[in-house]
């Protein structure tokens, strides 16, 4: 989010003691005729960073994590979102309107320590013209449907399209159901999860929704006076592998350097559960909005990243963590 701009640099230099070795650039990827263009990054491994910031509820483990390094230009900035693939990869979204994908690599006792096949593609309008507006490519939801599409969600121009099957996105996205809400411009549908029968949508300032191609309900109205940013925020959801619920990734900030970071179960009827993962100075911790899950070795796997808003004074952290 642009709001997060103003993160003092001091934040940068707190964050960068979690900083280890350089992993070098990923493997080459091949040019494709598919749509996607290879994307250079540099990568480095990081810890929790120093001891008093990020706790951890009982069960749950570390299990690396990257910071993503790439040239000013590169779409490989500002990602607000990711989901996995099912195949070892995942695809984030950005939030002035770009796709990502990438392959894990993991070592020999599952950490994650890189990235590979890292390739990007613009998001298209109705008219199958790439985005080109702010406006139009806010986009900071994205999701896998049971069926195979993909979702992405916007604000500022507040709207859910269908872009069709990830192995053959089309470039004239469908609009799908969307909350009957009057969201601020830069507080929209932040959240986006695979349901039952459709898609969960969590609003950054409050507000949960099940929706289906029919319509949507209301699971948790939205409060009467927004959610502010000095409070936790629900950034990013994904569905429980288990079937057990979800899991959200939440974002506290206050000035001037205060920035939190949580991670949640949420219950069908719209409950928060314990922290499970609590991130905050001194240790790492950054503008995080994207949640992955998947079961891995019979425990859930959870990813989260950072949205480092194009801003040097932020940074694209994947972090990965081991539940039970």
């Amino acid at each position: 989010m642009s709001r997060f701009r103003r993160l003092a640099v001091l934040w940068a230099a707190l964050s960068l003691t979690a900083c280890a070795a350089s992993l070098g650039a990923p493997r080459p990827y091949p040019l494709a005729a598919d749509g996607w263009t290879p994307a250079a990054a540099e990568l480095r491994s990081v810890g929790l960073g120093l001891p008093g910031g990020a706790k951890l509820a009982s069960g749950v483990h570390f299990a690396g994590g990257l910071n993503i390094l790439a040239a000013p230009t590169s779409p490989l900035h500002s990602l607000s979102d990711l989901k996995l693939t099912g195949d070892g990869g995942l695809i984030s979204v950005s939030d002035v309107g770009d796709l990502a994908q990438a392959d894990i690599r993991l070592d020999g006792q599952g950490r994650l320590i890189g990235l590979d096949r890292l390739r990007t593609r613009r998001l298209t309008l109705q008219d199958g013209q790439p985005i080109s507006d702010k406006s139009d490519g806010d986009a900071e939801g994205l999701v896998l449907t049971e069926s195979g599409d993909l979702l992405v969600s916007f604000e500022r121009r507040h709207r859910i399209w269908n872009y069709g099957p990830l192995t053959g996105l089309s470039d004239r996205p469908t609009p799908v159901r969307s909350p009957d809400f009057a969201f601020a411009e830069n507080d929209g549908m932040e959240g986006l999860a695979a349901a039952p029968n459709g898609w969960r949508v969590s609003g950054e300032a409050g507000g949960l929704w099940d929706c289906s191609p029919a319509r949507c309900v209301v699971v948790t109205p939205p409060p009467g006076a927004p959610i502010p940013d000095s409070e936790y925020r629900i950034t990013g959801i994904d569905r429980d592998p288990s079937g057990r619920g979800w899991f959200v990734v939440q974002r506290r900030y206050r000035a001037p350097i205060d920035a939190r970071a949580h991670v949640r179960r949420l219950a069908p009827d719209g409950t928060l559960g314990p922290v499970l993962i609590e991130l905050k100075l001194p240790g790492v911790t950054d503008n995080f909005e994207g949640i992955a899950a998947e079961t891995r070795n019979g425990k859930t796997r959870l990813y989260i990243l950072s949205d480092d808003n194009f801003s040097p004074a932020q940074r694209t952290l994947l972090l990965a963590f081991d539940l039970g």
